[in-house]
């Protein structure tokens, strides 16, 4: 039976997922973080910055190198959700080159977007009280465009989706349901803060403030924080995302599951 999107039902899915593949996802999660660091320390042998171009060529890479790694985690979490319906293999969790250069095209529109955003407050920053009136207006606008677009990666490696598509895709099925989004971010938010909490208040609890390890401590606290927040995060998304789509078919999410 067709049922509306539902935060609890959402919840309860996320929950249901990282419950049965939490140790794959925290695993990959840190995969995920040394290849980056891996990946980060020899091309910063191998690119020279001697100039502009060497620099908008470095931070291209290293923004396709992070979209390998966001869709791939993208997708093996929706390979992990319909696993017992489908088999599987390692070549499944592989975003195409095609997926990643759609996902730099994502956030190099928003580059774009946030760069002209600062340019008009730098033109105007003589002006105090229209600025204070344009920042607020730029925060709303800029949230707003984030909530409305925040599934566009989940329809490039769900759909295959092109950058145009997937933005108009994200857009549809969050239509009439961006307070219910707004609260699944406070939802994530709130998680995310209890749990650097209750990490930073261990490491208070267990390592001296004088003590010559309390560096590593927080490097470490900061990977097993990454480690954890992070699969968090990408599930609620994906959970929502499939929620949203199965409500906007209007079917049931069990009975697409099968099809």
């Amino acid at each position: 039976m067709y049922h509306p999107f539902s935060i609890a039902d959402t919840i309860k899915s996320a929950w249901n997922i990282i419950k049965k593949n939490y140790i794959s996802l925290i695993v990959y999660s840190i995969m995920s973080l040394a290849c980056y660091w891996a990946i980060s320390f020899v091309t910063s042998f191998i690119f020279v910055y001697d100039n502009a171009y060497s620099q908008v060529t470095f931070v291209l890479f290293m923004m396709l190198i992070q979209s390998y790694l966001v869709l791939s985690f993208y997708k093996l979490i929706l390979t992990l959700m319909d696993k017992e319906y489908y088999d599987f293999d390692f070549s499944d969790i592989i975003p195409s080159l095609k997926m990643a250069f759609n996902c730099v095209l994502i956030g190099l529109a928003y580059t774009i977007v946030i760069g002209t955003v600062i340019f008009i407050n730098l033109r105007f920053k003589e002006y105090e009280m229209l600025i204070s009136i344009l920042d607020k207006l730029e925060m709303l606008g800029v949230g707003y465009l984030l909530i409305r677009s925040i599934f566009c990666l989940c329809f490039i490696v769900d759909d295959d989706s092109g950058a145009a598509e997937c933005l108009k895709q994200s857009f549809s099925i969050t239509r009439n349901n961006v307070l219910k989004i707004i609260g699944m971010i406070f939802i994530v938010l709130f998680f995310i803060a209890l749990l650097l909490l209750v990490i930073n208040g261990i490491i208070t609890v267990f390592v001296d403030e004088n003590s010559p390890s309390k560096d590593y401590a927080f490097k470490i606290a900061g990977i097993c924080w990454f480690a954890i927040s992070f699969p968090f995060v990408q599930v609620m998304i994906m959970a929502t995302y499939r929620k949203l789509v199965y409500s906007h078919l209007d079917v049931d999410d069990d009975v697409t599951e099968t099809i």
